[in-house]
């Protein structure tokens, strides 16, 4: 019984199809490559705040601006 766990920043809102699609792709692989039983495949998405979410140290939207290079 397979289950997986998607987080993602909660930004520019996601749709409702966009979740979906999300679902079925993460299910269709563990059919193809696991050969799992999509009846009992488990697929949950988690929006987090963009302040609940660090990367490398710093808050995600820090460690964006400095990826980018915005910061100067």
């Amino acid at each position: 019984m397979p289950y997986v766990n998607i987080k993602i920043t909660r930004e520019g809102g996601t749709t409702a199809d966009q979740k979906a699609e999300l679902i079925k792709g993460a299910t269709d692989l563990l059919v193809r490559v696991l050969d799992k039983s999509p009846a009992t495949t488990f697929v949950v998405i988690d929006e987090v705040e963009m302040e609940d979410w660090g990367v490398g140290g710093l808050p995600v939207a820090d460690y964006r601006r400095q990826v980018s290079g915005a910061d100067g």
